[in-house]
């Protein structure tokens, strides 16, 4: 009878061992991506994420920063590509037909099925937001929708399984309606990013929204008292008073055709900016010109450990917010775009009436940077309407002139945000 006991026990015990590591990996519904793992698990998870996947993304990311840069010329630039992909994954997730095919394009999503994107993305996001300790990092997303709509079950199903979304319907005509959705945005940025949608129209049926707030500390701080007031070289040639970070530490260097790059880890070194600054003379849209996934990916492995003097700009940015459509369509996605074209008749059930199509995709991210580390947030709403060196060798790094940056998953290989810095 004992030995019984004792077996009933143990079988017990080991049941409720795996349900608790398999809530571990529960992606619970209107919560932040923030699960509750280990450092070791998230590197697995890390390794596991669909490497063609990262590619993908970050094809688009390099895409659709070109596009922006050359819209806003001569004006700083800072974008979260994995907040404006998260989004319209989303979307994507109630696309059908020429609708399905242009996303997939322009976004690279081409070669993936459905359920292989939305679960690569699912694994991407446990990742990065568990990657470091010293690293505050969430992934939130939200779908908010008209009352009595009759949205397709099996689509809002999908957005709560795989990318967590916290799903509203709510009352658009009401009073406080833009507030709340505004309050969600700034809550999940910690307050860094209000305000995103001024108004509803009357014929807005759906707002499909994604929300990243990072926060790291560099690996190897800069000393406060270090930091003085000195020249940065503008595009036209005059120059302006930032105050400038300097220290001399051994860090991931490399030497391009006509650039130089520097990795700085924040944390446990899983996660870093990298700074690639032009040559004296060299414009560094030229220089982002000339990098797509394939040379981004030479740079990140020509990285080699040396002593470097560094020095650059404390700064602060905020861009937008940007309204994405035209540089969406640039990249081959008009029509969803299109009232008359665009089928999203996987979102929408056909008893609720007409079809509806993307109004606005706006975009907004923050970031700044001292002597302790970085701290960055994104958000991007979807607008749906209804229609009718060698060793020992120190080198001399000063970021005094425009610069492009990069904040990468160094496990994943996903890129987190990017800019281009032209006046700090």
């Amino acid at each position: 009878m004992k030995k019984s006991r004792l077996f009933l026990f143990l079988s017990l015990l080991s049941v409720i061992v795996l349900l608790f590591n398999a809530a571990l990996f529960t992606r619970c519904s209107g919560d932040s991506v923030k699960e509750e793992i280990t450092s070791g698990q998230s590197d697995d998870v890390a390794a596991s994420v669909d490497k063609n996947l990262v590619a993908a993304n970050t094809s688009f990311g390099f895409d659709i920063f070109k596009e922006l840069i050359e819209e806003d010329n001569k004006k700083n630039v800072f974008i979260s590509s994995l907040s404006i992909l998260l989004a319209l994954a989303m979307t994507y997730n109630g696309a059908l037909g020429d609708t399905s095919l242009e996303m997939a394009e322009a976004l690279e999503f081409e070669g993936f099925d459905l359920e292989e994107l939305n679960l690569g993305f699912s694994d991407l996001m446990v990742a990065v937001t568990n990657a470091d300790r010293d690293i505050d990092m969430t992934i939130a997303n939200s779908i908010w929708y008209r009352m009595g709509y009759g949205v397709k079950e099996d689509f809002i199903g999908r957005n709560e399984k795989y990318y967590n979304s916290e799903v509203n319907e709510i009352d658009f005509s009401a009073t406080g309606a833009i507030d709340t959705i505004n309050g969600w945005i700034e809550e999940e940025t910690r307050g860094k990013i209000d305000k995103m949608i001024s108004e509803i129209p009357v014929d807005a049926v759906m707002y499909l929204i994604n929300a990243i707030y990072f926060k790291g500390n560099w690996t190897y701080p800069f000393d406060e008292n270090f930091t003085v007031d000195d020249d940065f070289y503008l595009y036209d040639g005059t120059t302006k008073k930032v105050p400038m970070m300097s220290q001399q530490e051994k860090f991931g260097y490399c030497k391009g055709d006509n650039f130089s790059a520097i990795k700085l880890p924040y944390g446990e070194e899983k996660m870093s900016m990298y700074i690639i600054l032009p040559d004296e003379g060299v414009n560094v849209d030229s220089v982002i010109e000339s990098i797509d996934e394939e040379k981004w990916s030479s740079i990140k492995s020509s990285l080699y450990g040396c002593d470097v003097s560094l020095r650059m700009p404390k700064y602060k940015m905020e861009y937008g917010i940007k309204l994405l459509n035209d540089v969406l369509t640039n990249l081959g996605m008009g029509i969803a775009f299109d009232p008359d074209m665009a089928d999203f008749g996987g979102i929408v059930s056909s008893e609720s009436g007409g079809g509806i199509w993307i109004s606005k995709v706006l975009h907004k991210a923050v970031i700044e940077v001292n002597e302790k580390g970085s701290e960055a947030a994104a958000a991007t709403v979807v607008e749906m309407i209804e229609s009718a060196a060698p060793d020992g060798e120190i080198i001399e790094f000063t970021v005094e002139r425009p610069f492009f940056f990069i904040i990468a998953d160094d496990r994943s290989g996903s890129i987190l945000f990017m800019g281009r810095v032209v006046e700090p």
